[in-house]
């Protein structure tokens, strides 16, 4: 996107918990989104119509630990104010963690490599603490063959057998340079980093990683549905809650100042 004529570009991380929003991009009106709740905040502040652009399209109910995003303004101030006004113009369930001012060419979708993180709960008993925020799977996973099936992910890949029916994206080819489970206590943690995702990729990879690990497929069997590029031999789709967008990554000529 051009810069308006004029308006300076600033950048926002933000934090959010995704529960009761219907993802992030805005929709029609009154339907809760997180971008939607942040632009009207920014309108206020700025006193004109602003667009928001968010580096990853998170789905409705998927949480955010660092999404990043830009905006334009013909009103320029110091990139501190944002923050402090934005958390206190938005729902507490959105906090803005910081920003700044960002050179001309600046796109937060551009030359991004984004990181999600999935976690699934292993304990017999669920959650009080993390209800809503952690996929319950109390029956046994085998970690190793999980870790096993995921190394088939790393690379340039056709995702086609990972992604939704109604993904509009224009080709099913990524490249993810991470994917990998990690143990975290209670937890396992699955963790993977690309240039961009395929509508439901990262839910519908663990569904079937959860097959590896319950002992229903091979690593094998999982390395051959990937290349097999049908959505439909693929296991379940793992539900919203457990997912994470954790962070954005930019090459050097990212432009931020």
């Amino acid at each position: 996107m051009s810069r308006l004529p004029g308006a300076t570009r600033y950048r926002l991380t933000l934090e959010y918990d995704g529960s009761r929003f219907s993802g992030w991009q805005r929709q029609a009106p009154g339907v809760v989104t997180v971008q939607g709740v942040v632009e009207q905040a920014l309108e206020r502040m700025c006193g004109h119509p602003v667009l928001l652009v968010g580096a990853g399209r998170t789905d409705t109910g998927v949480h955010a630990m660092g999404q990043v995003a830009h905006f334009d303004t013909t009103r320029p101030r110091n990139a501190g104010v944002f923050p402090r006004a934005l958390n206190v113009l938005t729902p507490a369930d959105v906090t803005v963690l910081e920003a700044g001012e960002v050179a001309e060419g600046f796109n937060a979708r551009r030359a991004a490599w984004r990181e999600y993180r999935y976690r699934i709960l292993r304990r017999s008993a669920p959650s009080a603490l993390d209800r809503g925020r952690a996929w319950h799977h109390p029956g046994r996973l085998d970690l190793e063959a999980m870790t096993r099936a995921a190394e088939f992910l790393v690379g340039r890949h056709d995702f086609s057998a990972f992604r939704a029916a109604h993904c509009q994206s224009l080709t099913p080819v990524r490249e993810v340079i991470l994917a990998e489970l990690r143990p975290e206590g209670d937890e396992i943690h699955f963790v993977i980093r690309a240039n961009a995702f395929l509508y439901h990729m990262v839910r519908n990879i663990v569904g079937s990683l959860v097959w590896v690990g319950r002992g229903k497929w091979t690593p094998e069997r999982f390395a051959e549905v990937l290349a097999g590029r049908d959505r439909t031999c693929a296991g379940p789709m793992a539900p919203a809650h457990g997912l994470y967008l954790m962070r954005v990554h930019y090459g050097e000529t990212a432009g931020v100042l």
